[in-house]
């Protein structure tokens, strides 16, 4: 990771400017895209609390962060690939916004670093467990990088089903279509102990799919 880029997205996101940028795009996500998409949201209130806590939804379209954006009062951060901090603008936008970079297919170790930094600060992390974009409503294998991450930052992590964003916005579009989207929060599930060993994340994390399958279920209901 070029560690230049790094520092120079933390500097636009801690910036006044960059909270002007947020709270203004959030209220058009909120008031435009969610009107659009007839967005329809249940278990908002396990989003309620001050604490950090890292939002962990299931990846079906290039819309599902921005969609859920509007669902926290507080910044939202986020972990996106580096190649989208090569054009200065654009990295200027997504960096107010929330994001920064990590190298996709290796172990990034100074963005997992940040990350742990800005929850033991009491960030809103939004981590995609299943990596890449997914099809279909069944979850996948899961590896263990949400547990660590959660269990190293001791905070909760919260299952969120999402239905629709796929069709409303598939692979290769560029437009979203008025397709209806439905949002199903879960309950927060407590993190594994700080030095949990690799079998006792590997159980958390079949119970984190559990958890979050059952929120996938819901929001296709």
């Amino acid at each position: 990771m070029n560690d230049e880029l790094q520092i120079r997205s933390q500097k636009i996101a801690e910036s006044n400017a960059a909270s002007v940028v947020y709270a203004t795009t959030r209220f058009f996500l909120r008031l435009v895209l969610w009107s659009y998409l007839r967005v329809e949201v249940t278990g908002r209130e396990n989003l309620a609390g001050k604490d950090a806590i890292i939002m962990a939804p299931v990846h079906r379209s290039n819309l599902d962060s921005i969609l859920l954006a509007p669902l926290s009062r507080r910044r939202m951060r986020a972990l996106a690939k580096e190649s989208l901090f090569k054009i200065r603008p654009f990295a200027w936008y997504i960096s107010a916004l929330g994001a920064f970079p990590i190298r996709r297919g290796s172990a990034d170790r100074e963005s997992v670093k940040t990350a742990r930094s800005l929850l033991e600060k009491g960030a809103t992390m939004l981590v995609f467990p299943e990596g890449t974009r997914q099809e279909g409503n069944k979850i996948g294998e899961l590896f263990d990088g949400t547990a660590y991450l959660a269990a190293k930052s001791q905070v909760p992590v919260v299952p969120i089903g999402i239905s629709g964003s796929e069709k409303a916005m598939g692979t290769g579009s560029r437009i979203p279509k008025p397709y209806k989207v439905r949002i199903s929060v879960g309950s927060p599930i407590p993190p594994p102990e700080p030095n949990s060993k690799r079998s006792s994340l590997s159980e958390w994390t079949k119970h984190f799919s559990a958890e979050l399958q059952a929120m996938q279920d819901q929001a296709c209901m």
